[in-house]
């Protein structure tokens, strides 16, 4: 199944939907025009009871440059439009979306699209990725959300110092930093990354959604809220057919066939 967009690709196999940022030429750098494709696709991949997980990655040698500086329909609008609603509406259907994300990170991830990737829920980079927060060197500071999404996957002092030095962050450094889950050969990218979606996507829907929701949430809860809010979302599951029907294969010693009711 593909849909035909102009400045990304949009397929799904096996249950797994890739969107792929599709301008190689200028290393995906992001235009308002992509923003907007963008938006259509998170949300009919959230939307599709056939997708259980969705895959973010860029076509050619980079994941994302960051924003295109040429675009002429970003010059005539305000940046904080810009980012608020093109970028930002963008962004909240990935962090607000039941299903996981996975940003498979070839090249660079620089700018505005390494919020795109350290957004996604799940990441694996290729052995020549990088995270480049490219914003001090130009005067400027990490938007889409990047300072949030630093400061909580890294301590304060890592994420300072990697916004003020403007340092290219290797894929083994990202690794060791927690900043991505796996690094795998520039060639394997795409295979493991669909292979590694394929076997999260044969797991409870609804666990997976909720697991997500009580971990973004935990940012702002404390833990006795926490305990409170999770005993209810427990609840819920543990009345769901999914439940039932995992519960029924682990004592028959079988795999479970999960529907996401």
């Amino acid at each position: 199944m593909s849909n035909a967009f102009k400045t990304i690709e949009y397929i799904v196999t096996n249950r797994v939907a890739t969107v792929a940022l599709n301008r190689p030429g200028s290393s995906n750098a992001m235009t308002v025009e992509m923003c907007g494709e963008l938006r259509i696709a998170f949300g009919q991949a959230n939307d599709d009871d056939g997708v259980r997980v969705i895959v973010l990655t860029g076509n050619g040698r980079n994941f994302c440059a960051g924003a295109d500086l040429t675009d002429k329909d970003q010059a005539n609008k305000s940046v904080i439009d810009h980012l608020e609603f093109d970028h930002g509406e963008a962004l909240k259907l990935i962090k607000n979306s039941s299903k996981p994300y996975i940003a498979a990170v070839n090249g660079a991830a620089a700018g505005i699209g390494s919020a795109y990737a350290l957004l996604c829920d799940l990441a694996i980079m290729a052995d020549s990725a990088y995270i480049y927060q490219a914003f001090l060197p130009i005067g400027l500071i990490p938007d889409g959300g990047a300072n949030w999404l630093l400061g909580h996957q890294l301590s304060y002092k890592r994420a300072y110092q990697m916004i003020v030095e403007g340092t290219k962050l290797d894929a083994a450094t990202c690794l060791d930093w927690g900043l991505t889950n796996k690094v795998t050969g520039n060639d394997l990218l795409l295979a493991d990354t669909q292979a590694w979606a394929e076997s999260i996507a044969v797991r409870a829907p609804l666990a997976m959604g909720y697991a997500k929701e009580q971990l973004h949430a935990s940012f702002q809860q404390s833990y006795e809220a926490t305990i409170s809010s999770e005993a209810r979302r427990q609840k819920v599951l543990l009345e769901s057919a999914d439940s039932r029907e995992g519960i029924a294969a682990f004592i028959e010693k079988r795999s479970a066939r999960f529907t996401g009711k």
